[in-house]
């Protein structure tokens, strides 16, 4: 076990917030297809609610912390926050579009130390990337900051969303990352709106790609993070926390709207209304949250995959229930391993049965309909 596994552990075990993401607004200046959140300001935290919440968040343990949004430069307090998150000693990742930032901002970054900036690039050719964001010229602007925060000597993430609009390029993009010195991040996972509306799911990319990608030699080192804690040694697999939200990491929206994780859209209280450390400990629905193991899993803990899978509890919410599958799991896990999840495998047995009925009706349908229509003619002729 890794140090940081080992810190990990350890927070898990003392329950401690070790991370934690801060989106600053919802405001964004791309409009991306795919994107989860509405762009709108219903109310943003001020300057002096964040600060105070960052104040909250270092007495609480938090070490790691993410700022992002949105996109974080359309916040004019920007800097101020990040210097008030780095005087309370947080390591922090940036997550941005880059559009916004010039020589003077890269060089702020780079004098406050942040650990990263993950940008966004959805493929090597700007009429693809422009036509995800929407924004004409969005890719050479966001290529352009990226080759500057290199040259600044920043960490520098590219971060591609796989779908159904960008799914053959993204080995051309990769390559992109390594010529700009950049590390490279490939996610096949499209999530639903924070509302609940599912439509956007639409651009998941099909079965037989997802196995292509990963079958991709190409992209070895380049897997998505698995976001479940370090199991502590002898830990039985049915005694596991399926997922490091609510037990190590939260999330907090531009609203004060404290949730497990970003993906995990249950509120669990609001942080201008109550302390966050008093959130942390005592919400009934962290603690429900908290409580979930994997032998409670209806059918993941009969499942083949269960010590292995990389389920999100927050894409299972999203789908009804925080203590069944995710179907975007389970998808991933058998485009790795070639072997079918028992919530496939029960969806492919809901769905031949559907058919079997289907089929069994026609004949039915078929006859009853041509008795109307002898009928019909029996009249007429009459």
């Amino acid at each position: 076990m890794s140090l940081m596994e080992e810190i990990g552990e350890r927070a898990h075990r003392l329950a401690v917030p070790f991370s934690a993401q801060l989106d600053l607004t919802y405001r964004c200046n791309e409009d991306c297809v795919h994107c989860y959140l509405d762009h709108q300001d219903h109310g943003e935290m001020t300057t002096a609610e964040i600060k105070q919440l960052l104040k909250e968040m270092a007495d609480a343990g938090v070490f790691f912390l993410t700022l992002s949004g949105g996109e974080i430069f359309l916040r004019k307090d920007f800097f101020e926050i990040l210097e008030c998150a780095r005087a309370l000693t947080f390591c922090i990742k940036l997550k941005t579009n880059a559009v916004l930032i010039r020589e003077a901002q890269a060089a702020r970054l780079r004098d406050l130390g942040v650990e990263s900036i993950q940008i966004s690039i959805y493929s090597h050719r700007p009429e693809v990337h422009d036509a995800i964001t929407k924004i004409s010229g969005s890719l050479q602007r966001s290529i352009k900051a990226i080759r500057f925060l290199r040259s600044q000597g920043l960490k520098v993430i590219m971060a591609n969303v796989l779908m159904t609009e960008n799914m053959h390029d993204y080995r051309d993009t990769h390559r992109l990352a390594e010529e700009l010195g950049a590390e490279y991040t490939l996610d096949p996972t499209v999530t639903p709106m924070m509302n609940g509306d599912r439509g956007v799911l639409n651009l998941n990319v099909g079965e037989t790609d997802l196995h292509r990608v990963f079958r991709d030699e190409s992209l070895v080192g380049d897997a998505a993070e698995f976001c479940a804690p370090p199991r502590p040694l002898g830990e039985d697999n049915m005694d596991s926390t399926p997922c490091s939200a609510g037990h190590t990491a939260c999330y907090i929206s531009p609203y004060g709207e404290f949730y497990p994780c970003v993906q995990f859209p249950l509120s669990c209280g609001n942080v201008r209304q109550q302390s966050f450390i008093d959130i942390w400990r005592n919400s009934e629905q962290l603690n429900e949250v908290r409580s979930i193991r994997l032998r409670d899993l209806s059918s993941c803990s009969q499942c083949a995959h269960g010590g292995s899978c990389t389920r999100c509890p927050g894409l299972a919410f999203l789908e009804g229930n925080m203590r069944g599958p995710s179907t975007a799991d389970c998808e991933r896990s058998f485009a790795r391993t070639g072997i079918p999840s028992a919530n496939l495998l029960s969806q492919k047995e809901k769905t031949s049965s559907a058919r079997l009925v289907q089929i069994q009706l026609v004949p039915a349908i078929t006859g009853n309909r041509l008795s109307e229509v002898g009928n019909a003619a029996s009249a007429v002729a009459s």
